[in-house]
């Protein structure tokens, strides 16, 4: 059939008529021959090269066997029919059909719902007959006579194969959900993939309504945490274990301890560090590695579609230039250059998806790997990272690498893209060229000296930002104790020096960035002028038509695309290295040993067990600790601050590292800290702690804890949601949860650190005699207590002492006392049977209504001991004290709620009124300005490329570039640098509002709202206003004006183009608006949903050791896993969102390419190729300016919130003015201190029972008063109303005659002072965390610290009184930051002072020194002292005995105890009567 003649020759033959049949004639047409070959083989062809490859991805990928469905029927019987017909006796066409049937079984066995090799075959299988089928019916119309019947055969067989293409348009439907609402893509078919259709049915619904959590997808199997942690894990353990060998092995040979080997370890250390980041990336790059490079394939493909463009372009203009082409050419060169864009847009979504979906799963690995490595870091490693810093990992770090993974690419691509580009405009220009190349290179610099002072300034930025949001949470964390002091004023002068310093760097990085900006989109012009001038200066024959022109300025406008990609993905990869080093630092640091402990079950068969050689616990730890506790025995631990108590029981947990000895531990262990960990949870689950429900077990715990009387207050009864910092129960109550807690937990071991310190004294006995002691539940268990209850000590076992990190004595309570020891010696000096600080009244209680229960990522504040050993071999103890959490939900009163609308148009009004219209204005202008510039230039070039040639050359070409380059330097403005300090401006006073909203808020507003809640306002959302806000203007309004330009061009050149771009842009409207109303509600979700996971990570940062004594870590890392996933079902369909908008938006912008191009061929006889050029060329700009202005638009209106979220705060309750102007005080108010109660009256909230109810009460000057009561009684609520915390509810409070609700809270508050329950302490000098005013000199500070028994403490430190205190005080014990309370007051020494249990936290003997100090320098002040400690105030003048918020006795100690009343009650389970 293909031999040669006059009418079959072959494509390939060079004779001319052939040529003249296919491609010179108005009618073409492809030779006979190759219809019948190349047609018919090509899909063919495809489908045996693909099919080997396709059964091994089959074979490899088992996804669930599918049941034949009636769409797996059709493809079969249609395989089939096509397989019967015989178009040609020479070709054997079965083998395809029969291989098109074996690959729709074998996708059915290994469930393949959608085959996208099947579809590119019938797609290539249908392209290919429409040859033929166009030839069939030409010549059934020409030649009438020839049967039909063979035509009838073609078509029905051509039908049969666009059935098949339809049918490949489906997808198997799957039989049964695993998972409830599963994700679409699992079952979409390949079109729908590639198009993003299945995603549209979540469009629809977020457009018809507001989404909400249960509208999402389920996440795919291979997005869950549990599968890509684990694969990542199999990756990365290894090489942690193998470098650790490495690590150790120079050690090894080196004798220990010695200097040498200390700086072996040390240069290991450093090494590690810095391959850490390489060996996290190589770990990461295994995989996901070859998923992203399946997608940088698809990046490879978009680039070449993307390059062939201009070369249709350039035959496009060619073809207009010709007067004698026929018009099928310029049809054809439209719908290929139509086709081409299509095709780019496709590929280049898929990059970007599989980009974002390995950025999404890097992120899920990055936070697995970190939150575990949380659960085993050692104290050492601990110490060197705060809560922020590690919240940061998982926020900043991980966001950086995703960008990473995003923008990677671009620093290999978009060198060879410069080139390419290079290499075409040589082809066109020649040597001239080289000038852009000139022009690029001079570019290239100027943007690396921005980047590296930007990346400067950032660094500058980050550590002001740092220093300020790490301020501002321990102000949030110490807000109670500001507010007592009046001390907002100092802090927030301090909080705004940072913010200016902040403010300035970030200024200078915005007017850099700017300038970068500019360079960048002026770089085509800078190209092009620099490259036409050359050319036309190089000769004078040298001529610029339309096609040089505009093919070149589409080479231009692709360059400008990888010269703007690279700098940023330079940056980007920088940033990320940085990252990848941080990251790989962290997990790279060292672990807690399971040496430390010796840990080993009880023996077989024991349950409780009683013999000796079970449930032991043996400690050998350096030299002068040793001590074996048996089975079953109560042992006590006592001694001063300092001495090493908790050290003890942390050596036990295997928190410490051990140099020498042997610890070991048989059975298991609970533990109850010091300071209560109370989870976000219900008050039943924290006690439970991931254990099953024994319910007479429970309820035998919660009695003998003393918890009953506890669940009958709380408004949900062990329902009752525990938020933030437990501020619906006492300190007492947590403390109880916490020891019930441990004993629920059945466990063998129970090391309890001072749980009796934060309850009331017939409290702390009832728990020890149902608890700890020899009668209570935990008498056959091993209990090591530490405590400063010296009552309880006569019923211990055993006793040690500690001094200095040392075990002094051990023995029973009669031995020691017999040994004349340091034992006997504080028994003698310390005759108060126990200390037991006050709890906060009951009244706390029930602040949670039900929709504040609503309220998750909330934790409690929890001291929490880290220790090592250093100096002469002895224990030395750390306190650290952890921030709360920094990032929580918005679930609360006064929190942003889930939006369910759109930002609300109050919120653009209000940002540009806090710019001012002197800005926007001029801002407006420009824009208008510059584009009118970009405009004329760019018309200017069209007459340019019109002008007609004389004599080989253009007239007066030296003019037309003149013209040319002014009009291009005319469109070089700043219009981004005056975005960029407009958008300062705005930032500048919102967080002025936002800090004066917040610390003018009331107490109660801080306990309703979470602190994370309110840091993420400090922090994210400001940064949004400082950065993403001013950028996504700055695009928004660049790419508006430039669509309205284009616009303007493409109606110059073809007016009728208006009957097209009036229906695509209410298509545009129509696709934004469903869009824009998804794209919101799933941000808002997203990060909803986000603020648990930094919850949940400050919580088990600040309960590690608590999780870890409990073997809790499995549960907890699913509960990570849980919110992690969670957050990525919001996350996953957000970035697909854009890319479903990009997709479609481009497919209209192609439209508008298509329609310019085809309406120019058909105007072809009065249009010019310039205009032309003009008009197409800048429609091939469209589909990448729809989709910007679309996401910019989107970015504006999400981080528009941002300016919500931070309003907000402006309409929430504030307390009274700081300062009256109208009321003048005395200097020296109040000057004798005298205090009257008239019918005084308190409420937590309206609605709530009375905290104090109708007290009436008059102090007098100098008077000592002690205030007692059990738990609820309402003193500390007393205390408060005195400050003001909580304003009075009826009737008045007078100090010297004046009443204080009167005058302004500073003025009251500055001139009374209180000594806190909880020390708070905050980062800076000592100094400053004793006059944060400077209004005392250093004699003043040195002799309150003198009188605070610190003075000595503080001259031994480096640098004295400049000494920085960490984070909350972390590098004190809690009795040095007690003390130095005190010396604060001692400071102040106002006429009135209140002590509020102030000696919670040190021993008997500091306590005595304490109250002596008290008395001596506070002999000529009023005191109030709130007591459990009744010997302290049984010297008082009058002691208040309180019960239910009413003073039920009142008079001298003496008297009451005559009365025989409540007070006589307590003083004898005192033992003072």
């Amino acid at each position: 059939p293909c031999e040669p003649s006059p009418r079959r020759s072959p494509l390939w033959s060079h004779r001319g008529q052939d040529w003249n049949r296919t491609w010179y004639t108005p009618n073409p047409d492809l030779t006979q021959c190759f219809q019948n070959t190349v047609l018919v083989w090509a899909p063919c062809v495809y489908l045996w090269i693909c099919a080997p490859f396709y059964f091994l991805y089959l074979y490899c990928n088992d996804r669930g066997y599918i049941q034949l469905s009636n769409l797996c029927w059709a493809k079969m019987v249609l395989g089939l029919i096509l397989a019967s017909f015989d178009q040609d006796p020479n070709l054997c066409s079965d083998a395809p059909q029969v291989l098109v049937i074996c690959t729709v079984h074998v996708e059915r066995v290994r469930g393949c719902r959608s085959s996208p090799v099947l579809f590119i075959f019938w797609l290539l299988a249908v392209l290919c007959s429409l040859v033929p089928l166009r030839a069939k019916v030409r010549l059934a119309v020409d030649e009438v006579s020839e049967t039909g019947v063979r035509y009838v055969a073609f078509f029905s067989y051509f039908s049969v194969q666009l059935a098949q293409l339809l049918l490949c348009c489906f997808a198997e439907q799957p039989s049964s959900a695993a998972k409830p609402n599963p994700c679409p893509v699992q079952d979409a078919s390949f079109l729908s993939k590639i198009l993003f259709w299945w995603f549209s049915g979540l469009v629809v619904k977020g457009y018809r309504k507001p989404l909400q959590v249960e509208d999402l997808w389920s996440l795919r199997e291979e997005d869950t945490s549990k599968r890509i942690i684990s694969s990542v894990e199999e990756e990365w353990c290894p090489r942690v274990v193998s470098h650790a060998s490495q690590e150790r092995a120079p050690c090894e040979s080196l004798p220990p301890g010695s200097k040498l080997a200390e700086q072996t370890l040390l240069l290991w250390k450093l090494k590690k560090e810095q391959s850490s980041g390489v060996r996290l990336l190589r770990t990461l790059g295994r995989s996901f590695g070859p998923y992203f490079l399946l997608g940088s394939l698809c990046l490879v493909v978009h680039d070449a579609f993307m390059f062939s463009i201009p070369q249709v372009l350039s035959l496009l203009l060619g073809f207009m230039r010709d007067e004698d082409a026929p018009l099928w050419k310029g049809y054809f060169y439209a719908s290929l250059m139509f086709l081409l864009s299509c095709l780019q847009s496709l590929f280049n979504h898929q990059y970007m998806y599989m980009c974002f979906t390995v950025g999404m799963r890097v992120k899920t690995a990055v936070m697995g790997l970190v939150y575990r490595k949380t659960l085993v870091i050692n104290s050492a490693a601990r110490r060197t990272c705060t809560v922020g810093e590690i919240v940061n990992l998982v926020s900043a770090d991980t966001q950086k690498l995703m960008d990473f993974v995003v923008y990677f690419n671009a620093v290999w691509m978009a060198p060879i893209e410069i080139a390419l580009c290079l290499f075409f405009l040589w082809q066109h220009l020649g040597p001239s060229a080289l000038a852009g190349i000139a022009t690029v290179i001079l570019i290239f610099p100027l943007n690396g000296f921005i980047a590296k002072k930007r990346s400067k300034l950032q660094e500058i930025q980050m550590k002001y930002m740092d220093g300020r949001i790490k301020l501002m949470n321990e102000i949030l964390n110490g807000i109670k104790f500001l507010k007592f002091y009046a001390w907002e004023k100092a802090f927030q002068n301090q909080v705004l020096d940072y913010r200016e310093k902040e403010l300035k760097a970030l200024k200078k990085s915005q007017i850099l960035y700017s300038i970068s900006i500019a360079s960048f989109s002026s770089s085509s012009f800078l190209v092009a002028f620099a490259m036409f001038g050359v050319y036309i200066l190089m000769d004078h024959k040298n001529v610029l038509d339309a096609q040089k022109v505009f093919v070149s300025m589409a080479l231009i406008n692709i360059l400008k695309t990888p010269l703007s990609q690279l700098p940023f993905a330079m940056s980007t990869t920088m940033q990320a290295a940085v990252s990848l080093k941080r990251l790989g630092k962290f997990l790279c640091q060292d672990e807690l040993k399971a040496s430390n402990v010796d840990k080993g079950p009880p023996s077989p068969g024991t349950v409780e067990p009683k013999s000796p050689q079970d449930n032991v616990v043996s400690l050998h730890i350096v030299i002068r600790i040793g001590v074996r506790v048996p089975s079953g025995s109560l042992v006590a631990v006592v001694g001063h601050v300092g001495s090493g108590k908790s050290s003890l029981l942390s050596a036990m947990l295997g928190e410490m590292e051990k140099r020498s000895g042997q610890i070991s531990v048989k059975g298991s262990v609970a533990y109850v800290p010091q300071q209560a960990w109370i989870q976000n949870a219900s008050l039943r689950d924290n006690i439970m702690f991931g254990q099953d429900r024994k319910e007479s077990w429970y309820k035998q715990v919660v009695e003998a804890c003393a918890l009953t009387p506890d669940l009958k207050i709380l408004p949900a009864g062990d329902e009752t949601e525990i938020g933030e910092k437990g501020l619906n129960l006492s300190g007492g109550q947590k403390q109880r949860v916490s020891l019930a807690r441990a004993v629920y937990r059945k466990a063998d071991v129970y090391l309890l650190d001072d749980p009796l310190s934060a309850v009331d004294t017939h409290v702390g006995q009832h728990i020890f005699d149902k608890v700890v002691g020899p009668k209570g539940v935990l008498k056959d268990k091993t209990r090591i207590l530490v405590t400063h209850g010296l009552s309880f000590l006569p019923q211990a076992d055993l006793i040690l002492v500690m001094v200095d990190g040392e075990i002094t004595e051990i023995g029973s309570y009669m031995d020691l006392l017999g040994q004349q020891g340091a034992f006997a010696d504080l028994i003698l000096q310390n005759m108060d049977p126990m200390s037991d600080p006050d709890d906060d009244p009951v009244e706390d209680l029930g602040r949670l209504t039900k929709a504040d229960r609503a309220h998750t990522g909330r934790v409690g504040q929890l001291v929490m001991r880290k220790f090592s050993f250093v100096g002469r071999k002895k224990l030395d103890s750390l306190i650290l004290q952890i921030p709360s959490s920094t990032v929580t939900m918005s679930f609360c009163p006064y929190c942003i709620f889930l939006g369910l609308s759109q930002v609300k148009l109050e919120m653009y009004v209000e940002y540009f009124q806090t710019i001012g219209l002197r800005f926007i204005l001029p801002i407006i202008f420009l824009y208008v300005f510059q584009q009118a510039a970009s405009l004329s230039y760019n018309y200017w070039l069209s007459l340019w490329a019109d002008d007609p040639v004389v004599n080989g050359t253009q007239i007066d070409a030296d003019l037309k570039l003149g013209v040319f380059g002014a009009l291009g330097v005319a469109q070089v403005f700043g219009t981004t640098v005056a975005i960029s300090l407009g958008g300062i401006i705005a930032s500048r006073h919102l967080h002025l509002d936002l800090l004066n909203n917040v610390l003018h808020s009331p107490m109660s507003f801080f306990e309703c709202t979470p602190s994370g809640n309110l840091l993420n306002r400090f922090s994210k959302e400001i940064d949004a206003i400082d950065c993403m806000i001013p950028d996504g203007l700055k695009m928004m309004l660049s790419y508006l004006f430039k669509l309205l330009e284009v616009c303007i061009i493409v109606l110059m050149a073809t007016p009728f183009a208006m009957v097209v771009i009036l229906p695509l842009t209410i298509l545009y409207a129509f696709i934004q608006s469903f869009y824009v109303a998804t794209s919101c509600q799933l941000r808002r979700l997203e990060s909803v949903s986000r603020s648990p996971i930094y919850t949940h990570f400050n919580e088990t940062v600040q309960g590690a050791s608590v999780i870890r004594a409990f073997g809790e870590q499995p549960r907890f890392i699913l509960e990570a896993n849980s919110r992690v996933d969670h957050n990525q079902t919001s996350y996953f369909p957000r970035f697909v969102a854009t890319r479903w908008l990009a997709v479609n938006l481009e497919f209209l912008g192609n439209i508008l390419v298509l329609a310019a191009s085809v309406l120019s061929v058909m105007g072809k006889d009065t249009l010019s190729p310039g205009i032309v050029g003009l008009a197409v060329s800048h429609s091939l700009q469209v589909t990448g300016i729809l989709s910007w202005i679309v996401r910019s638009w989107t970015d504006v209106e999400n981080n528009i919130v941002s300016v919500e979220r931070v309003k907000e705060y402006a309409d929430t309750p504030k307390e009274a003015p700081w300062a009256m102007e109208d009321v003048s005080l005395p200097a020296s108010w109040p000057h004798t201190g005298a205090i009257e109660l008239q019918e005084y009256g308190l409420q937590y909230r309206k609605g709530l029972e009375w905290a104090v109810k109708d007290i009436s009460l008059c102090i007098q000057e100098r008077e000592k008063v002690g205030i007692v009561g059990r738990t609820g009684a309402g003193k500390s609520s007393l205390a408060l109303g005195i400050f003001r915390i909580l304003e009075a509810a009826k009737g008045d409070i007078f100090i010297d005659g004046v009443n204080i609700a009167e005058i302004g809270l500073h003025d009251l508050r500055s001139r009374i002072t209180i000594i806190p329950q909880d020390p708070v302490l905050f980062s800076g000098t000592l100094r400053m965390n004793l006059d944060p005013f400077n209004s005392y000199s250093d004699d003043d500070v040195w002799s309150a610290l003198e009188f605070a028994h610190l003075k000595d403490f503080v001259s031994g430190l480096p640098e004295k009184l400049n000494y920085e205190c960490s984070e909350g005080g972390e590098n004190l014990s809690l009795g040095q930051r007690q003390l130095l309370c005190l010396a604060r007051a001692l400071l102040r020494k106002t006429k009135v002072l209140v002590l509020d249990e102030a000696t919670a936290a040190v021993d008997l003997e500091m306590d005595n020194l304490i109250q002596t100090t008290i008395r001596s320098q506070f002999e000529g002040c009023t005191v109030l002292t709130i007591a459990h400690r009744l010997n302290t105030i049984m010297d008082y003048t009058r002691v208040i005995v309180m019960d239910k918020g009413h003073i039920v006795e009142i008079d001298s100690p003496s008297g009451l105890i005559a009365q025989r009343g409540q007070f006589y009650s307590m003083c004898r389970e005192a033992g003072l009567v």
